[in-house]
C-alpha cells in the first residue's frame, strides 16, 4: 500500500462508507454479518413473542396496534435479511433455522449472553406474562430500540444504514403506541400495581441488551466505523428517555 492510501480502517472511523460486498474485507464483512444477525433474530424473536400476546389484548384497537407491530417488526427482519443476502446468506432458509418463540424460565437470569448460536440480544429469551407485562416491555425495549437504530443508521456500509434509517421511524411509532397503552393501563389502582411489577423485572434486562461498560467488542466495532456511542453512553440515554416516559405516566 503506497504512503498515500489510507488504511481502511482509519478510512472507516474517519466517516467513510463501503457500498458493495465486493469491496468489503475479510474482517469487516464477519463483523457487520453479525451484526446484522443480531438484529434479524431480535426481530424475529421479538415478533414471535409479541404474536403470543395479541389474543390478551383487551380491546379490538389493542389487538390492531399488537398485530401490526408484529407485521412491521417481521418487515424489518426481512428488510435487513435482504442486505444480508448480498453476502451470500441463505435467506429462504434463516425465518425457520431457529425456534424463535422459544423462552427461558420467567427468573432465568442469563445477564447478556447469547444462547446456542441464536444472535438474538438476551432480553428477547425471556416470555411475556400477559398484555400488561408485554406493554411494559414493548415501551421499555423501545425506547432502547431507537437509541440502538440511531446507532446503526450512522454504521459505514451504506445499503445497511440507508435500511435502519427506513426501520427508525416505525420502531418509534411502537414506543409510541406502548406508552399510549400504559396510559390506559394506569387508570385503575390494579394496573398501575401491575406497571409496577413489570417494570421492576424488565429494566435490568432491557438494560443488559446495551452491553458492558468498556466493551473491547466496541473498539473493534468502532475501527471498523459500525459503532460511534460507547455502550455506557447509549445506557444512560436510554435510561433519561425511560424516566422522561414514565414521568408522565400517574403511576403513584
Amino acid at each position: 500500500m503506497s504512503d498515500d492510501v489510507m488504511p481502511i480502517e482509519d478510512y472507516l472511523a474517519q466517516g467513510g462508507m463501503l457500498t458493495s460486498p465486493d469491496n468489503v474485507p475479510a474482517r469487516y464483512r464477519g463483523e457487520l454479518l453479525r451484526l446484522m444477525a443480531s438484529f434479524v433474530d431480535s426481530e424475529l424473536a421479538g415478533a414471535a413473542g409479541f404474536a403470543d400476546i395479541i389474543n390478551d389484548a383487551p380491546g379490538i384497537k389493542e389487538r390492531i396496534s399488537a398485530a401490526r407491530i408484529v407485521l412491521e417488526k417481521t418487515d424489518h427482519a426481512g428488510r435487513v435479511l435482504e442486505v444480508m443476502g448480498s453476502f451470500g446468506v441463505d435467506t429462504r432458509r434463516y425465518a425457520n433455522h431457529y425456534p424463535w418463540a422459544a423462552r427461558v424460565a420467567r427468573d432465568a437470569d442469563i445477564g447478556a449472553a447469547r444462547r446456542e448460536g441464536d444472535m438474538r440480544l438476551s432480553v428477547f429469551h425471556y416470555p411475556l406474562a400477559g398484555w400488561v407485562d408485554a406493554v411494559v416491555m414493548n415501551l421499555l425495549m423501545g425506547k432502547a430500540s431507537v437509541i440502538q437504530l440511531n446507532e446503526l443508521a450512522r454504521v459505514s456500509y451504506q445499503p445497511l444504514a440507508d435500511v435502519f434509517r427506513i426501520i427508525l421511524p416505525r420502531e418509534a411509532r411502537h414506543t409510541e403506541l406502548a406508552l399510549a397503552g400504559l396510559e390506559r393501563i394506569a387508570e385503575t389502582p390494579e394496573g398501575r400495581a401491575e406497571i409496577a411489577a413489570s417494570l421492576a423485572y424488565w429494566r435490568p434486562r432491557v438494560a443488559a441488551s446495551f452491553g458492558l461498560a468498556g466493551s473491547v467488542r466496541y473498539e473493534t466495532l468502532s475501527r471498523f466505523g459500525l459503532r460511534h456511542t460507547p455502550n455506557e453512553t447509549m445506557l444512560a440515554q436510554w435510561e433519561g428517555a425511560v424516566e422522561s416516559a414514565l414521568s408522565a405516566l400517574p403511576l403513584n
